[in-house]
């Protein structure tokens, strides 16, 4: 009984692996959280490009350049001509002030978000690349109910005392194993994971709530500063006798405004729907570990496998081990067995040999 249990120990922590790899979705709710980082990809897919990211830094220059020329010409030029005093020009360009207030911390925080998409679009086209977020904790569950089904068809095969029997399942045990171990490679995690782990890393200052409420009011107060500039300051200037022209940078601002607004606010707002799904996946444990997480449990199953296979099978020894004592049994029972009787034949030989009587002759 001793030897069976010790024989069949490698296929029972084959057995207690799959059931890890059924359990591990579960225990790190990846069945909730996987869709949701899938969604996350998939929504910012538009963005996560060169020509997006130049778009946007373009934008950003062009506002930098509308707020020098306001400050360094326009607003100069309408209090030299008279337009307006210069103690009430907080008061009539209140909206414009402000935004030249708030503009070094807008421009380096729209400009750290900027940055920050650059520097992982290589990143994100290799998240990108793998296998769909939905499918991720099936890449767990599938081979787990494989290897734990197997190992116990394999243990099954073996209760009968022939543990030849379980050899195929103890074969497909190790396939099975060297398999999920060599996923990873298949799919390129070793590569692509790691990138995953950084960017996830590098946008946690961005995707969050209060983040990205500040980045929204951001807007407002730009699309106060231009509305202002375009409404009062513009037509302020052609009374004055002043030619917007004059002002390129403030002119190409307020023209493209509606232009920046559509394509930065729909960005904005997917960075807010998915504030939740980004907490979701950072949630998971490190992109760095995924690979790590097949490669280990493939490696134990196909090593618990092998170790099954190198153990020699009882079936042949105790095969042989009624063949020793039925041929040890007749020579106890010959050694044991009584002495012969005598033959006859020296009996009636020494009587025919007996002198003759006298009476005889």
């Amino acid at each position: 009984m001793m030897r069976a249990k010790r024989r069949n120990l490698p296929i029972v922590l084959a057995l207690l692996v799959g059931i890890g790899m059924i359990v591990a979705p579960v225990v790190f709710q990846m069945f909730d959280r996987a869709p949701l980082g899938g969604e996350m990809i998939d929504d910012f897919e538009s963005y996560m490009t060169v020509e997006q990211v130049e778009l946007f830094r373009g934008y950003l220059d062009e506002i930098d350049a509308a707020d020098t020329e306001w400050i360094d010409e326009l607003s100069a030029d309408l209090i030299e001509a008279g337009a307006i005093d210069e103690g009430e020009y907080v008061a009539t360009f209140g909206s414009i002030a402000n935004l030249h207030e708030q503009w070094p911390a807008i421009q380096q925080d729209m400009g750290d978000l900027i940055d920050r998409m650059e520097a992982n679009l290589d990143n994100y086209s290799a998240v990108a690349a793998l296998p769909p977020f939905p499918m991720f904790p099936w890449f767990f569950v599938v081979p787990g109910v494989l290897i734990a089904v197997t190992a116990a068809v394999a243990l099954a095969l073996r209760r009968d005392g022939r543990p030849g029997r379980g050899r195929p399942a103890i074969w497909t045990l190790l396939v099975l194993g060297l398999a999920v171990a060599a996923a990873p490679v298949m799919f390129q995690m070793f590569d692509r994971a790691p990138k995953g782990a950084e960017m996830i890393d590098s946008f946690r200052p961005m995707m969050t709530r209060e983040r990205v409420q500040s980045v929204q009011g951001y807007f407002v107060t730009l699309g106060a500063a231009e509305g202002q500039l375009r409404v009062n300051a513009l037509p302020m200037l052609v009374d004055a006798g002043g030619n917007p022209a004059d002002y390129p940078a403030i002119a190409q601002w307020s023209a493209d405004w509606p232009t920046i607004l559509t394509d930065f606010n729909p960005m904005v707002a997917t960075m807010s729907d998915n504030v939740d799904n980004y907490e979701a996946v950072d949630a998971l444990p490190s992109f760095d570990l995924f690979p790590w997480f097949f490669v280990i449990p493939g490696l134990l199953v196909a090593g618990f496998a092998g170790l099954a296979l190198r153990k020699p099978d009882d079936s042949s020894s105790t095969a042989q081990e009624p063949d020793e004592s039925s041929a040890q049994e007749p020579d106890e029972s010959s050694s044991q067995a009584p002495p012969a009787d005598p033959p006859a034949e020296p009996v009636a030989a020494e009587a025919s040999t007996a002198p003759t009587s006298p009476s005889t002759v």
